[in-house]
């Protein structure tokens, strides 16, 4: 399954070792874990509550993943996203490519990212020394897409 969305928090090693078993075309294993700061846009954060659409959050998941592989010259993409709430430290994100060659798989992986900061219907609440506020797409993630 080449995307999740859960609550539940994911081990990086366990998912890395699960898509490259028993495919050995793999040279290159590229990953970006993306983690829940402490402080954004100079204000502290006690959580961050991510939210979605079941169903259409997957769908475009899915969409980012396949638009990838048809770019990329890699053997597979994966897409760990959580939900809920979440404080500083904790994991968000998990993208992992494999492929032949580190590369496209490094290549893959950035772009897998960039699209999902742009095009994933996901809605990440603040909470703390602010009080709550919804946080707001940033141009230099619309710039990072653009290149691709």
């Amino acid at each position: 399954m080449p995307v999740r969305v859960q609550t539940e928090d994911f081990d990086a090693g366990r998912e890395i070792a699960r898509l490259r078993a028993e495919d050995r075309g793999v040279g290159a294993v590229a990953a970006f874990i993306g983690t829940v700061r402490d402080v954004n846009a100079g204000a502290g954060v006690d959580t961050m509550t991510l939210e979605h659409y079941p169903g259409m959050t997957e769908s475009a998941l899915e969409d980012i993943v396949a638009e990838a592989k048809r770019h990329f010259a890699v053997r597979d993409v994966l897409v760990v996203h959580r939900v809920g709430t979440l404080g500083p430290g904790d994991q968000i994100v998990l993208v992992v490519v494999t492929g032949a060659h580190r590369g496209a798989a490094f290549d893959a992986c950035e772009f897998t990212m960039d699209r999902l900061k742009t095009r994933a219907p996901f809605w990440k609440k603040e909470r703390g020394e602010h009080g709550e506020r919804w946080v707001e797409a940033r141009a230099s993630d619309d710039e990072a897409a653009a290149r691709w």
